[in-house]
Order: C-alpha cells, then sequence, then structure tokens
C-alpha cells in the first residue's frame, strides 16, 4: 500500500491567520490543519490503488478541491465514476458516508465543512444550473440554501459552527460574496 505524507511545518500558522476570517472560519484554500498536530508532524496517510478501502483518503482517482475543519477533510473525487464529495474523518482515519448527497445527473464542486463534521455546504451543477447546497450528515437531509436567486453562484464555504455560508454571486457581471443562515435567510452586510 502506498502512502501519502502531508507535512505540517512549522510555518502553517502563519499560513492559517493568512487565510482566516473572523472567528475561526477557514476558507481552506487547499490547506490542511490538524487539531492537536505539532508542527513538522508527517502524517501518513492510506492509500488505495482501487479506491474501494473505507479507510483510505486517496485513490488512483482525482481527489481534488479539500477543505479542512476540525478532524474532518471533505474533498471532491471521481473514483465511482461520476464527481462527488467525500467526508474524511482524520482521527479514525476512515471515510464517511453521506447517503442521499451525491447524485449521478450533477457534478459536485467545492464542498465545504464544518467543524464537527455535521454540516457540508458545496455547489451543485445540473442541467447547466448551479446551486448552493446544504446536507446534514445527522438528517441525511441535502436542500438548496437561496434557490430563487436566478443567477449564478459559486465557492461556497460554510462557517465553522455550521450556522453561516457564504459564496459567490453574480449580479450584473459583478461577482459579489453573499451570507446566508443555514435556514436560508439572507444575513444584511453593512
Amino acid at each position: 500500500m502506498r502512502k501519502v505524507f502531508i507535512n505540517l511545518s512549522s510555518s502553517f500558522p502563519s499560513l492559517l491567520k493568512r487565510f482566516a476570517l473572523g472567528r475561526g472560519v477557514w476558507l481552506g484554500l487547499g490547506a490542511i490543519a490538524l487539531g492537536g498536530c505539532a508542527p513538522g508532524r508527517l502524517l501518513q496517510l492510506p492509500m488505495d490503488p482501487a479506491g474501494l478501502n473505507p479507510s483510505a483518503l486517496n485513490s488512483t482517482s482525482a481527489e481534488t478541491e479539500p477543505r479542512m475543519a476540525g478532524p474532518y477533510v471533505v474533498f471532491v473525487s471521481d473514483r465511482r465514476g461520476s464527481q462527488d464529495v467525500y467526508l474524511y474523518d482524520v482521527r479514525s482515519r476512515r471515510m464517511i458516508d453521506l447517503p442521499g448527497l451525491n447524485a449521478l445527473d450533477a457534478i459536485a464542486e467545492r464542498p465545504a465543512v464544518s467543524e464537527d463534521g455535521n454540516w457540508i455546504v458545496l455547489a451543485n451543477r445540473r442541467q447547466g444550473r448551479t446551486e448552493i447546497l446544504l446536507y446534514n450528515r445527522e438528517t441525511r437531509q441535502i436542500r438548496p440554501i437561496a434557490p430563487n436567486l436566478g443567477t449564478d453562484v459559486r465557492n461556497p464555504t460554510i462557517s465553522a459552527d455550521g450556522r453561516r455560508i457564504a459564496f459567490e454571486i453574480n449580479r450584473n457581471g459583478q461577482w459579489d460574496i453573499a451570507l446566508f443562515s443555514r435556514d436560508g435567510q439572507s444575513i444584511a452586510l453593512p
């Protein structure tokens, strides 16, 4: 079994500070922070060439757009023949099942996870239309955030506590940031 190493160097905390927003809301950007890991520690993460081992984070398929909160890494992979969202628990070194999240007729993009691993937000492209979806792992329910915007949206992120969602929205050719509560209410910006 091939191992994949992640080096958590001493410069990593400064990288996180650069991308921090508010009270620990991280914008991911491919950075991986593991709570409780000492700087410079190498983690051996399992690799499964067939993509069938439930404890394997990596496979020979494309694993893209990783984001991390708490002990959870959420990412997109095409290991089952479609572009789906996966959730990996670094503590237990296992994939977490996400029933009802992925669909064969949709392309998942830019997932983000709350710190407790219960909430996942993602951009979902289906029939040329992209919407921001929120998945509740506890109830196995998925629903759109602001389904009637009537414009392009992209790059969602979620607060550490899972209560607020931010994403880009195209208004008249200008990409702006929209903030919503997890119940779909717009949060006014000053």
